[in-house]
């Protein structure tokens, strides 16, 4: 009886293959080598001569999201000591964790004090297997000054068996001690062309059509951060439907983003050059009783006048202060409808 009982209850046997396919994009398709990271030339050579030397630095890379930071000291520890050995030799702690100051005293100071174990033989035949360990800090900028401050004495104690490397996205964030004792790597949004090519490489992979234009889109959208930007495809192509066979479109993307589309943005520019202080009252109503987000109009309209050469410098410096003013109000969490009325009505009176 037990017996007939186990054997309806068998459970399905998970491939590496079904895990992989399950993985999000941004996972399955991040970098596994330094030859695979683009666009960060100068920091995948530096780190590259690493590897044929035991020299490594205490490292802080920064620079905007999606541009491959954490991907670069991901893929060094790879090539440094291979898939087994990684798991003893690095600790990677995230925004996610707890990063006060006892985080520092107990879980990284005791790992950062720990013997390096001998690699074995056939790791040494592979991968270079240096005497130290390497903590990754990611998302360092979020640490407390007191944890900081606690981080760079066992920087110093525990310089012979270990390497730090601190990841952030806004360098002035680290403390100056901090940040003298390590090598700094500047990762700078990735440039058009590398971009496409990534992008390109991974709707090839998944078999993802597109119409002409989509992924130059997905690119403006995401404002160079390449994780959002293959987040974003990877959420359209689902939203298409796997066994669909029709192409993604521009329409369907900037839905998918939040964004205001185009056309709606392109009649509400046109309702303030008409200065019509009623009429842009009631559209302005009805445009957010559809539900769009005022943030992603102040962003569009800031690309219309301010990057438009027909405008004059003087206009644009008059709107870019109205914008400043309402994007601060926004974030301060004031009434969306009335900063955004407010700010159509200024912009028309000074063009």
């Amino acid at each position: 009886m037990f017996e007939g009982f186990g054997s309806s209850k068998r459970r399905k046997v998970v491939t590496a293959t079904d895990n992989e396919q399950s993985k999000p994009w941004v996972e399955k398709y991040r970098p596994k080598s330094l030859d695979d990271v683009t666009a960060q030339d100068h920091a995948v050579n530096v780190l590259r001569k690493t590897l044929g030397s035991n020299n490594l630095p205490h490292m802080l890379f920064y620079g905007p999201p999606g541009t491959g930071k954490t991907s670069a000291i991901l893929a060094l520890t790879r090539e440094l000591f291979g898939p087994e050995l990684t798991k003893s030799r690095v600790l990677e702690l995230n925004a996610s964790d707890e990063r006060g100051i006892s985080i520092v005293r107990e879980k990284v100071k005791n790992f950062a004090r720990l013997t390096v174990s001998k690699p074995s033989k056939e790791a040494l035949e592979k991968y270079p297997c240096p005497p130290y360990k390497i903590i990754i800090l990611d998302e360092a900028d979020s640490m407390t000054a007191d944890a900081q401050s606690a981080l760079r004495r066992t920087m110093e104690t525990y310089s012979s068996v270990t390497r730090f490397c601190l990841i952030c996205n806004y360098v002035t964030r680290i403390i100056d001690p901090l940040a003298s004792r390590c090598s700094k790597f500047r990762f700078r949004a990735l440039d058009v062309s590398n971009a496409i090519d990534r992008l390109t490489y991974i709707a090839e992979k998944e078999s993802v059509q597109c119409e002409d234009g989509v992924l130059n889109r997905v690119l403006d959208i995401s404002g160079g951060d390449m994780r959002k930007a293959i987040t974003l495809l990877q959420s359209a192509y689902k939203h298409n439907g796997y066994e669909n066979t029709s192409k993604i479109s521009i329409q369907d993307i900037e839905e998918l983003s939040g964004i205001v589309p185009t056309s709606i943005v392109q009649e509400l520019i046109e309702r303030v050059a008409q200065k019509d202080v009623d009429a842009l009252t009631e559209y302005v109503h009805s445009f957010m009783k559809s539900g769009w987000s005022a943030t992603s109009v102040v962003g569009q309209v800031h690309d219309h006048y301010v990057t438009n050469e027909e405008y004059s410098t003087d206009f644009k410096n008059k709107v870019s202060w109205i914008l400043f003013d309402t994007d601060s109000k926004l974030n301060n969490g004031t009434n969306e409808h009335i900063q955004l009325l407010n700010l159509l009505i200024h912009i028309s009176r000074v063009l």
